[in-house]
């Protein structure tokens, strides 16, 4: 599998997000369903094919907890950060998106829209 760090250039005293890369169709609508929680440290990201809000909405079906969901846009930049709760049906971010960082809630405070990102292969 493909890993991918990725570190918050606009806050380089967050701790950088080593994210498995998820392009395939199952692997995004899986996401973390059935998985045991995301560590500190880890995530996985979800690539969809262009920039969009409704593409890059999440479910939380299935899920056992909650998740830091953080938009990045074609441009590397954080489009949108929140909290998703598990169970919840839907979670679209506020702009469009076209990578979906799923990772530990504590990471949630690392990121602000407009961070610029950057993303290297580990």
């Amino acid at each position: 599998m493909r890993k991918i760090l990725i570190q918050n250039l606009s806050n380089p005293k967050s701790t950088p997000i080593t994210a498995t890369y998820c392009d395939t169709f199952w692997g995004r609508f899986r996401g973390l369903m059935f998985q045991a929680p995301v560590k500190k440290g880890s995530g996985l990201l979800l690539v969809e094919k262009k920039e969009s809000r409704a593409e890059a909405a999440i479910h939380m079906l299935f899920m056992r907890f909650d998740i830091g969901a953080i938009w990045i846009n074609k441009k590397f930049r954080v489009a949108d950060a929140k909290l998703a709760k598990r169970w919840t049906p839907i979670c679209v971010p506020s702009a469009p998106g076209q990578y979906i960082l799923e990772t530990h809630i504590d990471h949630l405070s690392d990121f602000r829209i407009g961070d610029q990102l950057e993303f290297k292969d580990v």
